[in-house]
């Protein structure tokens, strides 16, 4: 069955699109203008991160969604920095395509976690994407939040 999207790794001319579909995304759950104002550094995307990350995007005319890996291999543990669909292609089966690559990618790399700081909106998500919250972690961006820390394991072959 063929995807109404295509995937593939992000570059650096993606910067200001991947930057403008995160913010699209996460004010979709529901944050206020302060909100958004006070994440907007820690949600920016720039051309040296793309070069220096793992970063996979799902695009038909636009993008449409993107995954960042960032595999530790000392622990074997992959970090999912950022995981993000736009609002109007959300539940068509993007995520659940991004997810399946990462998961990919990871076991490739020899990794046998991922962990996250989960949005509070996208608890559900993640954990019908195998996730389980182990803990939590303080927020980058707002002092005195916190975000639930999420961990599954990577499916051997």
């Amino acid at each position: 069955m063929s995807l109404p999207f295509q995937l593939r790794r992000a570059n650096p001319e993606d910067a200001a699109e991947l930057t403008q579909l995160i913010y699209l995304s996460k004010k979709s759950n529901g944050y206020d203008d302060a909100f958004m104002q006070a994440c907007a550094e820690e949600l920016r995307v720039t051309e040296d991160d793309i070069a220096a990350s793992l970063i996979w995007v799902a695009e038909a005319d636009r993008l449409l969604g993107s995954v960042t890996l960032v595999p530790h291999t000392a622990t074997l543990i992959g970090e999912i920095s950022s995981f993000f669909v736009h609002p109007q292609a959300k539940r068509q089966g993007v995520g659940r395509a991004l997810w399946q690559l990462v998961l990919d990618a990871a076991r490739d790399a020899g990794l046998t976690h991922l962990r996250l700081d989960a949005d509070p909106e996208a608890v559900l998500f993640y954990k019908a994407m195998g996730f389980a919250v182990i803990g939590e972690t303080p927020s980058g961006s707002i002092a005195g939040r916190f975000l639930p820390l999420m961990e599954r394991t990577v499916p051997a072959q």
